[in-house]
């Protein structure tokens, strides 16, 4: 296996990263704009847009902008200690390379479990979405309400999710040229589109359009003027999930020029693009038609889980409108193919360091990409989303809540891991001190805190779908039963590939301070 070329952050440091391997994945093909790309891609703003600005509104009214700006915070914080890991050790098995490299072997088999989990519900769950905008859209455009209710088979529905699925896995094996090319269109279509919506949005907002539009007022930036804590909190998470999935940019490290400093930029670059593009939605979408639940109103119930449906023709007009639906189509499509990046690069470094059975560390000789592990990505989510659509819809449902979970476990791991790796630097300057291990620290805590509460909440059997587990919230129940399967796996690898977890293959260490005479 061949040595990853990893030099040293600063001349005065030493970092033990001999034992970090390349694993023959296709150098230089992403540029800082195209890693930039992929993290806006994999988060997908239209779609979490139209999912969740209601959503928002209906737990904090007119606060959502704030709200939006809470969940950017741990975001940016977390976004700190991903830059400042991938100066130090660009692989693309990111957190769990990272985390073992802190904490040992056992810690990060379990941070990379949760980002592999994490992303398989995130992929069955657009893929669903992708599907249902699919029938949709063709029934706008072709008038027919009855293709439109195609969507409504189960037999038909998951088989156009089936083929989507097996189109994002074939252009995520192709490369990252092919997965470039393609993510240029549907990102630039997204953001094209937010435009046209924001401007139209505000000028009915200066019309008066609308009964039930608001005047904008600063005191919506005010996250303390949120009625409650729990308000705030049930806020703040759906806030989180609208931001995650900026660390592809990351994933993509070993494929990007200047590995080392490249992804960390376009990752921030990406978060900027995030926020901004939230917030001018937000509030636009909020003047319009304001944030209450009657009417076009945000958090009215029957169209909170999809404002764009409701606001596409009031807002846009009907022409103009369908183009709203496209983007949709087009933001779960962008994000169900670039998903699969992060996902199938965490297999084939775990595997490479011996952490997963070695037939998931084979490269494609022309593609230079995990073309095994992008295979078992795709089946794995082909086969999840059909089996829950199978058992139940509530079951599917639930397991979508849970993922707030290990959103949650994986990042606030990798943050803890920034600060302790670099504990030795803290000292040196008052940047490492902050970008080391300040943000990262308080980045970990706010995230582990949401955690924590989304534990407690869990429990609760209104959580969710409101089915129950021996009287225990089924939420919480696959939240939890996930992470102990987790462990359960680990410890069958372990007996399998006992090396890895005596820390003889990618050793946990930190860098030593070495003053030079």
């Amino acid at each position: 296996m061949t040595q990853l070329d990893v030099r040293p952050a600063a001349e005065d440091t030493a970092r033990d990263v001999t034992d970090v391997r390349g694993k023959g994945l296709g150098k230089g093909s992403v540029g800082l704009v195209g890693s930039a790309v992929i993290g806006i891609s994999t988060v997908a703003p239209v779609y979490c847009l139209t999912s969740t600005l209601g959503s928002t509104a209906g737990e904090v009214g007119v606060q959502m902008p704030a709200v939006f700006l809470a969940g950017f915070l741990p975001m940016l914080l977390v976004a700190f200690a991903y830059r400042e890991l991938n100066k130090a050790v660009p692989d693309c098995g990111t957190s769990f390379t990272w985390t073992v490299k802190a904490f040992g072997p056992r810690i990060g088999w379990m941070c990379g479990w949760g980002l592999v989990i994490a992303t398989i519900i995130v992929l069955s769950n657009l893929a669903g979405v992708a599907t249902s905008y699919f029938w949709l859209l063709a029934g706008e455009i072709t008038g027919s309400p009855s293709i439109a209710a195609l969507d409504d088979s189960k037999l038909v529905h998951i088989a156009t999710c089936l083929t989507l699925v097996a189109v994002a896995t074939a252009i995520s094996y192709r490369g990252m040229t092919a997965t470039k090319g393609v993510q240029y269109a549907l990102v630039g279509l997204q953001l094209l589109v937010l435009a046209v919506f924001v401007a139209m949005a505000l000028q009915k907002a200066s019309a008066g359009s609308f009964d039930t539009g608001l005047d904008f007022s600063w005191q919506w930036m005010n996250p303390f003027a949120v009625e409650s804590m729990a308000a705030f909190t049930a806020g703040l998470s759906l806030s989180i999930f609208m931001y995650w999935g900026w660390d592809a940019c990351l994933a993509t490290n070993e494929e990007t020029t200047g590995s080392a400093k490249t992804p960390g930029r376009a990752s921030l670059i990406a978060m900027v693009v995030l926020v901004g593009s939230y917030l001018a939605t937000g509030i636009a979408a909020q003047m319009a038609v304001g944030s209450g639940d009657k009417g076009l109103g945000l958090a009215n119930p029957d169209t909170s889980d999809n404002v764009f449906a409701a606001l596409a023709g009031p807002v846009m007009g009907p022409a103009l409108g369908v183009l709203l639906f496209v983007a949709v189509l087009a933001s779960a499509a962008a994000s169900l193919q670039t998903t699969f990046i992060p996902v199938a690069r965490t297999v084939l470094a775990m595997s490479t360091y011996e952490a997963l059975p070695p037939a998931y560390a084979k490269v494609h000789p022309k593609f230079k990409t995990p073309g095994r592990a992008t295979v078992m990505a795709g089946v794995a989510t082909g086969a999840f989303y059909t089996v829950m659509t199978l058992v139940s819809e509530n079951v599917l449902t639930d397991t979508i809540f849970a993922l707030g979970l290990m959103i949650c476990f994986y990042y606030s791991l990798t943050a803890f891991a920034c600060a302790w790796y670099f504990r030795a630097e803290l000292r040196r300057s008052a940047r490492d001190l902050f970008f080391k291990g300040v943000f990262p620290l308080l980045g970990g805590i706010l995230l582990a805190a949401v955690f924590l509460k989304t534990l407690v909440d869990m429990w609760d059997p209104a959580y969710g779908s409101g089915s129950t587990v021996l009287g225990v919230g089924s939420v919480f129940v696959i939240g939890v039963g996930l992470l102990v399967l987790g462990l359960g796996v680990m410890l069958v690898t372990e007996r399998r590939s006992p090396a890895f977890f005596r820390g003889e293959v990618l050793t946990k260490s930190t860098p030593a301070l070495v003053v030079e005479d």
